[in-house]
């Protein structure tokens, strides 16, 4: 493991590196600065695994370093050394992974190196079997991600902020969002030094977070200026994106393919990012359910002209399972039901209309649905 030790007075950072050269095995040091500027412009080219940084330094803080060191390094590891603890909470907001009071213990120093090399180890070998297994990200129902090996994990996020500013820059990934824009969304009632403070913060949780889940390759660049963020994916794929691709490039129902649009169908696990309800997900949300009912409409028709009656009602039964409020499969249903003499089913299928249009839209069934209805009981 190899260090880099910063801290503004000498003394300290003399006995902090002796400390750890004497007592501490597997432990080299590399570098100590006692101007923290110096050292951020050796960091990347050293690339050390861990960082010990004290908090108040003239010109550039610990705190304000760190950040910045997260932002080059994402892997490099932060512990922050201080004589005061009024800093703790802005350290760990940060991430860090420890944060140690001066004058600094053996046995203390020790716990810290322990668990980072703990947390490395987790890190290894997780990006081993990154090696081998790619990662999908999921944006039907709720964030998530998925494993090639059929392995779902839900994401953890520091804060709600955190989960919702990720899913942001996510939705409009590859484009530059502006700060403000991001403050008036998240923090519309912070003036702009807290809610500044408050978006670097949740930056760097968000990009610790990815970090933890071997998802390095999704980076968050700031702009220049500080104007504000992009998002980059790397190679990793959403499944909304591959899902919508393939049902927009999918060539009509036949016998032979019918089993492939079934697995699409089958494939909208629920509306995007539906659970969290993000408003301003509801433009792609609506797009994406959209397409699926057209996909799904398409398919039902396919087995109702091949007089597939079975198969066509389990379409339609699905898309009102999946999506109780569209019209459209209760007069499937009833006119599929019709076609099998199944009258309790037929009435069935249009009181629950009635009483879903009645709850949920404040509505009554569209006129072309209760003639429909009205004819047909004329008939039996």
């Amino acid at each position: 493991m190899r260090a880099i030790l910063v801290d503004d007075e000498l003394q300290p950072l003399q006995r902090l590196k002796k400390l750890i050269e004497n007592n501490i095995e597997n432990i080299e040091v590399i570098g100590t600065y006692l101007n923290p500027l110096e050292a951020e412009g050796m960091i990347k080219q050293l690339q050390p695994d861990i960082i010990f940084l004290d908090i108040e330094m003239p010109g550039l803080n610990g705190l304000q370093l760190g950040e910045r060191i997260q932002e080059a390094c994402p892997n490099i590891e932060i512990v922050f050394v201080t004589a005061f603890d009024k800093y703790a909470v802005q350290a760990f907001q940060l991430y860090a992974i420890d944060y140690i009071m001066k004058p600094i213990h053996l046995e203390r120093l020790t716990m810290t190196v322990e668990r980072v090399r703990i947390l490395q180890s987790q890190r290894l070998s997780k990006e081993q079997s990154v090696v081998e297994i790619h990662p999908l990200l999921g944006c039907f129902h709720s964030l998530n991600l998925q494993w090639s090996d059929g392995k779902m994990e839900t994401i953890k996020w520091r804060t709600a902020k955190a989960q919702e500013l990720f899913a942001y820059l996510l939705h409009h990934r590859g484009q530059v969002i502006y700060r403000d824009t991001i403050l008036e969304l998240l923090w519309p009632d912070f003036d702009l030094a807290r809610g500044s403070k408050q978006l670097y913060t949740t930056i760097y949780h968000i990009r610790q977070t990815l970090k933890n889940y071997g998802l390095e390759e999704i980076t968050i660049g700031r702009q220049q200026l500080d104007i504000g963020y992009r998002l980059h994916m790397g190679t990793i794929q959403i499944d909304t994106d591959l899902w919508s691709e393939r049902v927009v490039t999918a060539t009509p129902p036949t016998v032979n393919t019918a089993d492939v649009h079934e697995q699409l169908l089958l494939a909208y696990e629920g509306d995007y990012l539906g659970e969290h309800g993000y408003l301003w997900a509801e433009g792609e949300r609506e797009r994406l359910r959209r397409l699926w009912l057209n996909h799904a409409q398409r398919l039902s028709t396919f087995y109702i002209d091949n007089r597939m009656t079975h198969n066509a009602i389990q379409v339609n039964e699905h898309v009102q399972q999946r999506s109780p409020i569209e019209e459209i499969s209760y007069f499937n249903l009833m006119q599929l039901y019709a076609s099998q003499t199944n009258y309790v089913a037929v009435e069935d299928q249009y009181n629950q209309l009635k009483v879903m249009m009645a709850e949920q839209l404040d509505t009554t069934p569209s006129e072309q649905i209760t003639s429909w209805f009205e004819q047909w009981k004329q008939t039996v």
